[in-house]
């Protein structure tokens, strides 16, 4: 039987690209849950915090994800799924969850401005502390 694979980091931890590329080597499909959480709520994920808030976004990221059914797939959620019990519990279940470790300073060169990139950031919140915050 076929499983998945589900690349977690924080942002720009590289999820989509090696994701893409590790698809291609094992025969598998790329799945960017970012890209079907815009296509289910029809707009962008900056968009859909904008409107629903950080809480908002986190519960629809939450549901999506937790609601995957697929199989041969590399899954790139994204970087704030750990914040979703449900969806954590389900892609423990249908695949091998790997973490992709990235330095702080690697990832603020790549993210360049959090809010165009969609990352969650609650009121006060730094990039370092969500770094703090989000890396074991």
């Amino acid at each position: 039987m076929r499983t998945n694979v589900t690349l977690i980091g924080m942002p720009a931890s590289g999820k989509s690209t090696l994701g893409q590329k590790l698809a291609k080597t094992l025969g598998f499909t790329f799945v960017d849950v970012d890209r079907i959480i815009e296509a289910e709520e029809k707009r962008l994920l900056r968009e859909i915090i904008a409107d629903e808030g950080d809480d908002g976004f986190l519960e629809i990221e939450n549901r999506i994800n937790a609601g995957l059914r697929m199989d041969g797939c590399v899954i790139a959620p994204g970087g704030s799924v750990i914040y979703g019990k449900e969806a954590m519990e389900h892609l423990k279940k249908i695949s091998i969850v790997v973490y992709l470790k990235l330095s702080f300073e690697e990832m603020d060169r790549r993210i360049g401005n959090p809010v165009e990139r969609g990352v969650v950031l609650k009121d006060g919140m730094t990039l370092k502390k969500l770094y703090d915050e989000r890396t074991p």
